[in-house]
């Protein structure tokens, strides 16, 4: 293991933060870009076999339990986080839309959205104000965050899952047609004119152990019961 390796290994270790390539290059005296991610390649393949994993998520580099051995750092008291129904309609819509304003949202669904499902979104991590769009009135627009990618096991959006695998995982209903149009590139309005309704019985359950050390990346979940 060259001393690359070894510099890369130990400011991970030390990181409280996930790193990006260009902040472990700086952080170990202007390494170029490619030396650090040869080491980073060489580090992965190490761990690859062990207990520890060493993974990108979102463009930035940390170091994870083996996603088999999960079972052995979850107490047995778990917290369980509900999401409505409009929450994981407006999520799918950001992580497969973004960036969007709230307005666009609002035509993919065809409802209008509460600020409260895009606060409890914002609270959990998962979004983030990504700017203002440039035409009359500035919107904010929404992007997901390096959190959200984190908590469902993604290394970038590229990898999220598409209308048929999730169908064929049983994670979607077959006649879930809001939650298809939310995934849809060329969706449009969904024809659902009446007003949300949070909490409306029908929610999309997120299982969060509460773990020690380096946790899990749970499997990405869709609606519940």
């Amino acid at each position: 293991m060259n001393d690359i390796v070894r510099g890369i290994e130990a400011t991970l270790f030390a990181s409280e933060e996930p790193m990006s390539v260009e902040a472990l290059g700086t952080h170990l005296g202007g390494l170029s870009n490619g030396d650090v991610r040869d080491g980073l390649q060489q580090l992965s393949e190490q761990y690859a076999e062990r207990g520890i994993h060493l993974v990108e998520r979102g463009k930035r580099w940390h170091f994870e339990t083996a996603p088999d051995l999960a079972h052995l750092l979850r107490r047995e008291r778990e917290q369980v986080r509900r999401l409505s129904r409009a929450a994981t309609e407006v999520l799918a819509i950001i992580a497969y839309h973004e960036p969007v304003s709230r307005a666009d949202i609002e035509s993919i669904r065809g409802v209008q959205t509460a600020k409260g499902t895009l606060d409890v979104l914002m609270e959990a991590g998962w979004i983030k104000l990504a700017g203002r769009r440039e035409v009359p009135g500035r919107p904010v627009i929404y992007a997901t965050t390096p959190d959200f990618l984190d908590h469902f096991g993604l290394s970038s959006r590229r990898d999220l899952p598409g209308i048929d695998e999730l169908k064929a995982a049983g994670l979607l209903d077959p006649v879930d047609d809001a939650l298809e149009a939310a995934m849809n590139p060329d969706t449009g309005d969904t024809g659902d004119d009446n007003e949300e309704v949070e909490g409306d019985g029908n929610p999309a359950v997120e299982t969060v152990a509460d773990q020690e050390n380096m946790p899990p990346n749970p499997p990405l979940t869709g609606q519940g019961e």
